[in-house]
């Protein structure tokens, strides 16, 4: 089942919808009849698509506006962790190389290239995400960029090894 509006709606997206509901009637862009006609459809409601049917012709209350920035700003954050745990872990190995052949002391650091190479894309992209004017839109653009980027690469190798054979 693909489509989620064809999923079922659970008890707490119900009542996440009759919240939104109260507040749209309390700023007046409903009146006390429709609330209630709504309600009632809300908790009639077995699929998530009825549920989106009884707002559609209303705006994205504050509340709403609110968690959905939450919920964005949570998935950065854990996106941001990934990419930061990845860019140490391959410092980490590369500190780890160095200091296994550097039993003299005589080589220079060459592990510093790599660790700002990995983690300046991290910083940016806290920077973004938690600096005094976070910037979700273009966080989100450069990390599909980078994934539709990954995803060609792979194609590629897939296809390469195909051809291979």
């Amino acid at each position: 089942m693909s489509d989620p509006a064809q999923m079922r709606a659970a008890d707490a997206e119900r009542e996440q919808l009759a919240e939104e509901l109260r507040e749209h009637m309390l700023a007046g862009r409903i009146t006390a009849e429709e609330f209630e006609q709504r309600l009632e459809g809300a908790y009639a409601a077995s699929t998530r698509g009825e549920l989106e049917a009884l707002k559609t012709d209303l705006p994205m209350s504050p509340a709403v506006l609110e968690r959905e920035l939450a919920r964005r700003r949570r998935r950065l954050r854990r996106r941001l962790v990934q990419e930061a745990g990845g860019a140490a872990t391959l410092s980490l190995v590369c500190v780890a190389i160095w200091a296994a052949g550097n039993a003299h002391g005589h080589e220079a650091f060459w592990p510093v290239w790599v660790i700002l190479a990995t983690m300046l894309p991290v910083v940016r992209n806290a920077w973004r995400l938690l600096g005094p004017a976070p910037d979700l839109d273009s966080l989100e653009t450069n990390i599909r960029r980078r994934e539709a980027r990954r995803l060609r690469r792979a194609s590629r190798h897939a296809q390469r090894r195909e051809l291979s054979r």
